[in-house]
């Protein structure tokens, strides 16, 4: 016996499967703005031909769709894919390079962004501000490069009752600022509760009384 044929996409399964892989997240946060533009001017073409079209846009066969769907994803994956590797490899500093901010400045920024509702940038800029605070206090040794999770680490020695909180407020400033997470009103209250109570605290200091270096 032969082998069967191929079975071909009907028009309205092809523009089905498009919009249904088109739609995933990690094409869509990772595509540059123009093959964004490209993906939705391409998914608005499918929609079009719904068979309630005149003309010959209405009588493209699924096979001939199947094909341009292909084609759009192979580009798609050829071009997100660069940028998401560098995402992944993106370094988690809390920091920005170059830039010298004040605790009191990150506040300010974290209270902006949470009365416009910005959660996410909120939570973001208040970590900020807990942990360049400590910097200033001579509690924490500046480092280049600092992540969440080496200040949360280095910082649970001083504010031993605070370790846990700082080990979550680490990994929800990772989540947001290096991941999909998202943030509401309860948790930028939480990371402002821990950096006020950071702030009254009296911290545990070394024998020496210097700041706390990173080990």
């Amino acid at each position: 016996m032969g082998a069967e044929p191929p079975v071909l996409p009907s028009a309205d399964e092809a523009r089905r499967w498009a919009a249904e892989e088109l739609a995933k997240p990690e094409y869509r946060d990772a595509a540059p703005s123009w093959l964004g533009t490209l993906w939705r001017n391409f998914l608005d073409w499918l929609r079009s031909l719904d068979g309630s079209s005149t003309g010959d846009a209405a009588q493209v066969p699924g096979v001939v769709i199947a094909i341009v769907v292909a084609t759009i994803i192979i580009a798609a994956v050829i071009l997100a894919r660069p940028r998401l590797n560098a995402r992944v490899r993106r370094p988690k500093e809390v920091f920005e390079r170059d830039v010298a901010v004040h605790a009191a400045d990150y506040r300010a920024r974290a209270e902006a962004a949470a009365a416009s509702g910005k959660w996410g940038d909120a939570v973001v800029e208040r970590f900020r501000a807990l942990v360049r605070s400590a910097e200033d206090r001579a509690i924490l040794d500046p480092q280049p490069g600092l992540t969440a999770d080496e200040a949360a680490r280095v910082l649970s020695l001083p504010f031993g009752t605070e370790a846990r909180r700082l080990e979550l407020a680490a990994a929800m400033f990772d989540g947001i600022r290096y991941g999909n997470r998202a943030a509401g009103r309860a948790d930028y209250q939480a990371m402002a509760h821990l950096d006020a109570s950071l702030e009254a605290a009296k911290p545990a200091r070394s024998p020496g009384g210097k700041a706390v270096p990173l080990p």
